[in-house]
């Protein structure tokens, strides 16, 4: 019988000026963000991600309860968690003053993935991209008013 060997986990994965797919939802699934002031603030918030954490954002597509961004680091960058505990933060705060909303806005942990050599950008992108037509809140992908790109990613 052929034994089979598993391949253990990376504890480090090194990628020149690598993308992150982030995903990161509201507390308790709460549908607080497909509309026109939670889509403002969380695009500023996003444009000065590079100023204040040293990420650049991508493409973005709001969901009622949750945001898909892309984001690199640049070569001054905070950690991954740093910038998105900073981002939760504000965006925390200006929402909740925006929209009159009690704490929490966010649940404390995201998700995140490294686009690896065999996976495109594209398509990762027209994947989450078809996100509100799978879920029913539009027929095209074209009529999802939240959504956008702040730095264009591609290499």
């Amino acid at each position: 019988m052929l034994e089979r060997k598993h391949l253990h986990r990376l504890s480090r994965v090194w990628a020149e000026s690598p993308v992150y797919f982030v995903t990161t939802c509201t507390f308790h699934r709460r549908k607080l963000l497909a509309n026109s002031s939670a889509n403002k603030i969380l695009a500023v918030e996003w444009g000065n991600a590079r100023p204040q954490h040293g990420w650049l954002v991508g493409r973005y597509v709001i969901m009622p309860d949750h945001v898909h961004f892309f984001c690199r680091p640049s070569s001054d960058s905070k950690p991954l968690s740093r910038f998105l505990q900073g981002w939760k933060q504000w965006t925390a705060k200006k929402l909740a003053a925006e929209l009159n909303l009690k704490a929490p806005i966010w649940q404390p942990e995201f998700f995140d993935h490294i686009l690896r050599s065999g996976e495109s950008y594209s398509e990762k992108w027209n994947y989450v991209w078809r996100n509100p037509v799978r879920a029913g809140l539009v027929e095209s992908a074209e009529d999802w008013p939240w959504q956008g790109e702040v730095e264009d990613l591609r290499l």
